[in-house]
């Protein structure tokens, strides 16, 4: 579960703070941009982790209809390469469009496998269907905090941008402002 803390250090914790889009109309530009991306980047990264667990739901899904089928002679990892392409194919194409990397992936990915517990999942066909549903159970619970934090962090997202559109809109800021901006610091880079 995703638990924000607040007062917390964690990128989370800020960007969920109400503090955090308050007063944004008497933030400079630079510093809305540096508050959209920090939240662009939590919302990667916990689009990142949705997408672990969704994975995950979907080999102990597999290795139940393996079972419910009849089916024993196969395995889920004879599957893997099918199961894991139809994750990727269908939620991926109703999110939102990340242009970020995520900056946690290996944390996420222990915290995905620290759901199972001691369930071994690396062999779910070791598992007892108490076990493998219990296991289900624990990641769709997962899932659903990850997906209702990761809606949070889009909101933020939504309100900051929605305040940068509507300074160009009202002519406070200019594209030729931002293209010098972005050279500058190219320039810093070098």
């Amino acid at each position: 579960m995703i638990e924000v803390r607040p007062g917390g250090r964690r990128r989370i914790d800020r960007v969920l703070n109400p503090e955090y889009v308050r007063g944004l109309d008497d933030l400079t530009l630079n510093t809305l941009r540096e508050r959209r991306n920090e939240a662009a980047q939590e919302e990667t990264d916990l689009s990142y982790l949705r997408r672990v667990l969704h994975a995950r739901i979907d080999i102990v899904r597999a290795e139940q209809q393996r079972r419910s089928s009849g089916e024993l002679s196969g395995s889920v990892v004879d599957q893997l390469a099918t199961i894991l392409a139809d994750n990727a194919l269908g939620p991926a194409a109703l999110g939102r469009l990340q242009q970020l990397e995520p900056s946690r992936a290996g944390d996420y990915r222990r915290q995905a496998e620290a759901l199972a517990g001691d369930s071994g999942l690396t062999d779910v066909t070791e598992l007892t269907d108490e076990k493998l549903a219990g296991t289900l159970a624990d990641y769709h619970r997962a899932e659903e905090s990850v997906s209702a934090r990761r809606r949070e962090v889009q909101v933020v997202v939504d309100t900051i941008n929605g305040e940068i559109a509507g300074r160009y809109a009202e002519g406070l800021a200019s594209v030729d402002e931002l293209l010098a901006s972005e050279r500058g610091k190219r320039e810093d880079a070098s």
